[in-house]
């Protein structure tokens, strides 16, 4: 038997000869809207194909080491710059007394004048350059009767109202406006002090701190830690000679706080469900009191997340994570697809109280009491989760499944319209023998 004799028996689509064939105008009518049908099937099998889409992870957070940045930027519209200090701390011991680095406190007018910005420069109320000018070199000035500072330019001596205001805070000692002190007058610190009373304050920048467990926090006046006690020096805060709606206050606005990177904006308008009014719970809150002596405490969890793009490479992602010229949690950003961007999310409660204590019977708790004591400010106290989420963009569907997405989508389509075909062919014969007989 030849060859092709063989083949022929295994035709599984047997044909039918050109004489036995009808074709019908209902026939190309079902012909054409089958393979609009088919057309419309294989683009949404094309458009799903091509559709990225976020699968998350979440896996036991291995990490050590780190250190995570945060991002602030908040204003104090009744708070001027010179009373306001920021602290962080951890569990770890390490803190950080009066942080400047990275942080610029911006001087505002007060409220009732606009809060339009007065300086951006100015970090410190007196300059270091007109520090202890025209000075003789052999001046040698004394401490206000506390011990010099060790961070005393000179070794024993307070030649700068800020070496006076450094050895008192060791002291454990309140400073005042520095009216009796040699060299606050003549830096003039008093009335550069008075001159700022009705101003408020904008701090931002970031603070680099250790991944565990701890806080920042923003009260007034300067701090200081002995043994397990940290206290602020609040002798100018309560200012009693102030009328009441010029007093300090601790109102705030948070404009922004967010740990780690912000999400690129192509990951953002991607994803809409990451952008930063989701990420960022706090930004925007704005909290206002009248009383002096009020606390506003955040407790914050913080879950470490990575976004790793279409076509993340690991093994590129994990040079570029090891290379410092890039910011960091940024090298997605800076690397695209090869590398993520590894930043945080967090969920936030928050409490607030009075100092002088009571209950929140103006708020239908009266069951509630409140503590009495404490120090005036606002207090961020963050919690590291052991998990980590792990965004990673995929396709939801693979090369040859779209292949066999669109073969069903043909197969399917034609089937369903050779048996409509074949009901009207049927059906127009049947009505023409009935019309005969």
């Amino acid at each position: 038997m030849p060859a092709k004799s063989r083949f022929t028996r295994l035709d599984a689509f047997a044909k039918t000869v050109e004489d036995a064939r009808v074709r019908t105008t209902s026939g190309g009518i079902v012909t054409l809207v089958s393979l609009l049908v088919i057309l419309y099937l294989v683009w949404g099998e094309w458009v799903d194909y091509r559709r990225v889409v976020v699968v998350p992870e979440l896996i036991v957070d291995k990490s050590r080491g780190e250190r995570m940045e945060i991002h602030l930027n908040i204003t104090f519209p009744r708070l001027p710059c010179e009373l306001l200090t920021l602290d962080v701390m951890d569990v770890s011991g390490e803190q950080q007394v009066g942080v400047v680095h990275g942080v610029n406190k911006v001087r505002l007018s007060p409220a009732s004048e606009g809060g339009r910005v007065l300086d951006v420069q100015a970090l410190e109320l007196h300059s270091k350059e007109q520090a202890a000018v025209h000075l003789d070199p052999d001046y040698c000035g004394e401490c206000g009767g506390a011990p010099p500072p060790s961070t005393a330019k000179k070794p024993g001596c307070c030649n700068t109202c800020d070496e006076v205001r450094e050895a008192y805070a060791e002291r454990q000692w309140s400073f005042g406006d520095g009216s009796g002190i040699e060299q606050c007058r003549r830096e003039g610190y008093a009335e550069r002090l008075n001159a700022q009373r009705r101003e408020g304050c904008r701090i931002e920048g970031v603070i680099r701190v250790n991944k565990v467990v701890g806080n920042f926090h923003i009260a007034p006046g300067r701090s200081f830690t002995s043994g397990n006690i940290h206290a602020h020096d609040l002798e100018m805060y309560f200012d009693s000679k102030l009328p009441p709606e010029e007093r300090h206050t601790m109102t705030h606005e948070i404009h922004q706080l967010r740990f780690g990177p912000q999400l690129p904006d192509e990951f953002s308008s991607r994803w809409q469900w990451t952008d930063h009014h989701h990420t960022n719970p706090l930004d925007g809150v704005t909290q206002s009191t009248e009383e002096p002596a009020y606390n506003y405490m955040y407790f914050i969890k913080v879950v470490s997340t990575s976004y790793l793009p279409l076509g993340w490479d690991a093994a590129y992602s994990s040079y570029a994570h090891n290379k410092h010229e890039v910011a960091l949690g940024q090298h997605g950003a800076v690397y695209g697809t090869q590398g993520s961007v590894e930043t945080h999310q967090y969920s936030v409660t928050s409490h607030k109280r009075s100092l002088a204590g009571g209950t929140d019977a103006a708020e239908g708790h009266q069951e509630r009491v409140h503590a009495q004591g404490g120090i005036p400010g606002v207090f961020f106290n963050y919690d590291i989760s052991p998990m980590k989420v792990i965004n990673r963009e995929a396709r939801p569907k693979t090369f040859t499944g779209f292949l066999t997405g669109v073969c069903a989508v043909i197969g399917g389509t034609l089937t369903v319209a050779a048996a409509i075909d074949r009901f009207l062919y049927e059906g127009s014969l049947r009505v023409k023998k009935l019309h005969s007989n």
